[in-house]
């Protein structure tokens, strides 16, 4: 008792020590916050006016492994970038109007995966774990199951409804994000031929990187990385062509990339493999793109070369530019993958500047796009064991440490803190004792609970942000199953048809807005 005692008396006297507090001058007045209050409620009133327009456009930002700690953690640190304290800062996605929760279990997993849940959210059909685009009749890895099992994405149901349609990840573009958008495997380790196994090959199956190619072969836009997926095996990478790991691996010989170019070459089709490249483009002059920045995974984002890698908010630029020109309107899926790599390594930081970097890229296509003829959501897949905590006072740096040491072991500890994963370490039978290493680095594993070599996913149900025409159907909890019914259903494509049209043929939902009353309305709400 007296040690706890003395522990609290020194955090008090720590905290003390700060001296006034860490906030605004302004938030010491009731004033302050019953005025904002009041025009919160002001802007919710004019919800009541719900956008039953039929949505043209259609864009999901998927952050992976973005769950809500994530959410919080990255808004303080893009206010802390920006010279603030950070908490009162808000993400481009806490704007949206509408936000529900969605309950990510796999058909036979509590705590579930991004190939499952991939399924869920873009198929419309929950699945088992480790399997993309088949429903739960498919058993992962085996091959036999495939076949019957297959079930179609919104992707496909826009393509097919005369859209255009575009992918944009940080990940491989064939991994388990973006591939449940075009691919049926019931595994979604099977990158390319070399990763699957001679009984599947036998037996029919395709890899995951062929069927991008060949299970909807006129998607317009797909950028990202796995390029090594798509070469001859040891062909050598044009960017790294003295690294052998990162050498093509396709055991087939086959060119998927020239297979890819030799086909749209007459269709305005550009393949590009770096930043420059990208930027060059006239997107008025493209109508097919692919772009595949590495090898692999494309680097995080504190990690990017500026002058070769294109960032995550500069490709989704690209890409509606590209997409808009259609008079149909397109379907867009944006995944900022690494935010789910960098809690698996347990490196907070890293996790946390990608989410910032998505968020950028939800702003940008905010400035493209329209709430009147455009439905955008963002969510998750799933989240992380990740959290911060211990009383930290006003403006605390989000990677800096709780303003008390433990009652047990008398040493400091970070905000930040994983369940699991590789940042469990004894130095001399106890707790590493931070306050000795450097754990602003971009690179520190913050401390974990339980030791493993790869910290995992969190089972909790994750955020749906949604804005836009019927955005106000993601509303509760929801299957997580639910959002492409959603989005199906706000822009006529797929089984969502038949209330569209009137008994006289004409569309029954409202008509997008004339720019000229979109632009009252706009200066409505600004008033």
């Amino acid at each position: 008792m007296k040690v706890t005692a003395l522990l609290i008396i020194c955090s008090c006297l720590m905290l003390g020590s700060l001296g006034k507090p860490q906030f605004p001058e302004q938030e010491k007045d009731p004033k302050y916050w019953n005025t904002w209050a009041q025009q919160t409620l002001k802007n919710a009133l004019t919800l009541q006016n719900l956008n039953k327009n039929k949505a043209k456009n259609l864009i999901l930002f998927l952050g992976d492994g973005m769950g809500v700690p994530t959410v919080t953690a990255a808004r303080i640190l893009k206010g802390q970038l920006n010279g603030q304290s950070g908490e009162e800062t808000q993400l481009e996605m806490d704007k949206f109007p509408f936000v529900s929760l969605a309950k990510t279990y796999n058909t036979n997993a509590q705590v579930p995966d991004s190939a499952g849940t991939a399924t869920a959210y873009l198929c419309g059909v929950k699945a088992n774990e480790g399997t993309v685009g088949v429903s739960a009749a498919a058993v992962r890895s085996q091959c036999n199951s495939t076949q019957g099992n297959e079930v179609t994405s919104i992707l496909r149901w826009a393509k097919e409804a005369g859209k255009s349609v575009g992918i944009v990840t940080t990940t491989r573009v064939n991994h388990a994000t973006p591939s449940a958008a075009y691919a049926h495997s019931v595994d979604r380790d099977w990158y390319s031929d070399n990763e699957m196994p001679a009984e599947a090959l036998k037996d029919g199956c395709k890899d995951i990187a062929r069927q991008l190619f060949e299970n909807i072969p006129n998607i317009d836009v797909i950028l990202g990385g796995g390029r090594k997926y798509m070469f001859p095996k040891n062909i050598s990478d044009v960017e790294y062509p003295d690294i052998p790991k990162h050498s093509g691996t396709r055991k087939d010989g086959r060119n998927l990339v020239q297979e890819w170019t030799d086909r749209v070459k007459d269709k305005k089709g550009h393949y590009v493999w770096n930043k420059k490249q990208l930027l060059s483009l006239n997107p008025n002059s493209v109508d097919y793109l692919l772009g595949l920045f590495e090898p692999m995974d494309l680097p995080y984002d504190l990690e990017r070369n500026r002058n070769t890698d294109p960032s995550l908010t500069e490709m989704v630029d690209v890409a509606i530019k590209i997409l808009n020109k259609n008079p149909s309107g397109f379907y867009l899926l944006v995944e900022g993958g690494r935010i789910d790599h960098g809690h698996h390594e347990g490196k907070a930081k890293q996790a946390l500047h990608e989410a910032v970097e998505m968020d950028r890229a939800i702003g940008r296509a905010d400035l493209m796009t329209s709430i009147h003829d455009t439905l955008t959501i963002v969510t998750a897949d799933h989240s992380h064991v990740f959290n911060f905590g211990g009383y930290t006072v006003r403006g605390n740096t989000i990677f800096g440490l709780a303003p008390m040491l433990s009652d047990i072991d008398q040493k400091p500890f970070t905000s930040i803190i994983y369940g699991n994963g590789p940042g469990y370490k004894l130095v001399n039978g106890g707790r590493e004792n931070v306050s000795t290493i450097d754990y602003q680095d971009n690179n520190y594993q913050a401390q974990a609970a339980v030791p493993l070599s790869m910290e995992t996913h969190g089972g909790e149900d994750v955020a749906v942000f949604a804005k836009g025409p019927l955005a106000h159907l993601l509303h509760g909890v929801h299957e997580q199953n639910y959002i492409p019914h959603v989005m199906a259903y706000a822009a006529c494509i797929g089984q969502n048809r038949e209330h569209c049209m009137s008994s006289n043929g004409s569309a029954d939902l409202r008509p997008v807005l004339s720019s000229v009353a979109a632009l009252l309305t706009f200066t409505r709400l600004l008033c």
